[in-house]
C-alpha cells in the first residue's frame, strides 16, 4: 500500500512548509500531497483560502501577492512556499500530488507545469493533480492529456466510481469515513487506483488494508510506514 505524506509530514512539522516536505522526501514516501491556492501573481502551497489558521497573517490568499504572503510566519519561522519552490525541494525524488483548492488562471498553471517538465525539474510520472472541482480536472485533462488526475470525493455516490472514470481519472481519492468494499471493487473494475484520506491510526490503516485500497494519505508518514511494516 502506497504512503502519501499529507501536506508533507504535517503531523510533525508545520503543514505545507519546507520542513514538512523535506522530511517526507527523506523517509522515501511514495508521494507528497500538498494544496495549491492562487494568489495575485503566483501559486502558493497552502490549504485554506484564508491565511489565519496556518500563518500569523490575515486576509484571503487570492487578495495578496506572493511577496506579501511570504512575509508571514507559517510556523517555526517558515514561510508559505510557491509551487516553483515546492518542485525544487522535492527535486523529482517522489511523486507530487497537487490538490487544486481555490486555484484560478489554470492556463498559467498548465504553462508552469509544462515548463517544469521541459526543464527536467518534474517528470510526468511524478505528477498527480487532484481536486474536488471536477470541472477543473476535466479542463486540465483536455489541456494536458498525459497528466494523471485524481478525483476527490467525500461521499459514496450512487454509481460508485463512475464519475471518476468519466473524467478519465487515474485515481479516486476518498474520505476514509465514506468507503466500503463495494466502492473499492467498483473503482478497481474501472481501472482506477483508490487512495484514502486522512489515515493515521492503526485501526484505520488495518481497515484500509482490508478494503484493499492502493494508498493512504497520512499526517505521520514515518510512523505509518513503521505500522504498515509490522502488519
Amino acid at each position: 500500500m502506497k504512503i502519501f505524506a499529507h501536506r508533507g509530514a504535517s503531523g510533525t512539522y508545520p503543514e505545507n512548509t519546507q520542513s514538512a516536505i523535506k522530511a517526507a522526501v527523506e523517509i522515501d514516501v511514495d508521494g507528497i500531497e500538498v494544496d495549491v491556492q492562487s494568489c495575485v501573481d503566483d501559486y502558493m502551497i497552502i490549504h485554506d483560502t484564508w491565511l489565519d489558521r496556518t500563518t500569523n497573517g490575515r486576509g484571503k490568499v487570492n487578495k495578496l501577492n506572493c511577496e506579501q504572503i511570504q512575509q508571514f510566519d507559517a510556523g517555526n519561522g517558515e514561510f508559505v512556499p510557491t509551487l516553483a519552490q515546492l518542485i525544487d525541494w522535492v527535486d523529482n525524488k517522489t511523486l507530487i500530488n497537487l490538490e487544486l483548492k481555490h486555484t484560478f488562471s489554470l492556463d498559467k498553471f498548465v504553462a508552469h507545469i509544462e515548463a517544469s517538465v521541459a526543464a527536467n525539474k518534474l517528470s510526468r510520472d511524478n505528477l498527480l493533480v487532484s481536486s474536488f472541482d471536477h470541472h477543473q480536472l476535466m479542463w486540465l485533462k483536455q489541456q494536458l492529456p498525459w497528466v494523471k488526475i485524481g478525483a476527490l470525493t467525500a461521499s459514496i455516490p450512487i454509481n460508485y466510481a463512475e464519475f471518476a472514470q468519466r473524467l478519465h481519472a487515474f485515481s479516486i481519492h476518498i474520505d476514509k469515513n465514506f468507503i466500503n468494499h463495494e466502492f473499492v471493487a467498483d473503482a478497481k473494475q474501472r481501472g482506477l487506483e483508490v487512495y484514502a484520506y486522512t489515515v493515521d491510526k492503526q485501526e484505520d490503516i488495518e481497515l484500509m488494508l482490508e478494503y484493499g485500497v492502493d494508498g493512504i494519505f497520512t499526517n505521520y508518514p514515518c510512523n505509518t510506514k513503521m505500522l504498515l511494516s509490522s502488519l
